[in-house]
């Protein structure tokens, strides 16, 4: 399948790969690709060496070029040559990153799963309001959660709890929309824009912070 989703806004690109290819497959669309090849010894299981790989095709798709992707103490990722601010995810199936040369961003993909229900007594606060969609609250879990995710990869920060410092404001929801949210982990309380999208088996939400 290989490209699934690709947008382009004024000043960030965001795209979705969906992984249906082999590593063989994977390594063919990569130019150097013994040196890949030779890289993947770092991971002991399949499904990460196949994650790994499709996240450096997909960043090679959008920029039309090799750029070498190094990570943060923290795990942030980065560009070795600075030229984008670069947030990556993944789910089962799906990876996505966006990139932005002027703005922090972050990014999250999380997959269609009823699970979230047993910890969202974790993330979720008295005051967020979990609303039904499609006749379930799986939906509106899933996105208070990823919205959540995105904050924390803007934010740059350590110690961050989801449900103590970070606050959605309550939301409908539709196929695709924007999510208004606030953080208390620091003494400015920042406000965020987080857009999202509802596809059938996940739901993508990101931010371009402007500050």
């Amino acid at each position: 399948m290989g490209l699934f989703k690709d947008y382009r806004g004024d000043d960030f690109r965001f795209s979705v790969w969906k992984m249906e290819e082999n590593i063989d497959e994977l390594l063919t669309l990569l130019p150097d690709n013994e040196c890949y090849a030779q890289r993947l010894s770092q991971f002991s299981s399949l499904h990460r060496q196949l994650e790994w790989l499709s996240v450096r095709v997909l960043l090679y798709t959008m920029v039309g070029g090799h750029k070498e992707i190094i990570y943060e103490q923290s795990g942030k990722p980065f560009l070795k040559d600075g030229s984008y601010h670069i947030s990556i995810s993944h789910t089962r199936g799906y990876v996505t990153l966006i990139l932005s040369a002027l703005h922090p961003v972050g990014i999250d993909i999380e997959q269609y799963s009823e699970r979230v229900s047993k910890v969202s007594s974790r993330f979720v606060r008295s005051d967020e309001v979990v609303t039904l969609y499609k006749g379930v609250d799986t939906w509106s879990l899933l996105l208070l959660w990823s919205a959540k995710e995105v904050m924390f990869k803007c934010m740059s920060r350590v110690e961050v709890d989801f449900k103590k410092h970070l606050k959605v404001f309550p939301f409908q929801i539709a196929e695709e929309g924007i999510l208004e949210a606030q953080e208390y982990h620091t003494a400015d309380h920042r406000l965020f824009s987080i857009h999202y999208l509802v596809q059938t088996d996940f739901v993508l939400t990101w931010c371009v912070d402007k500050l």
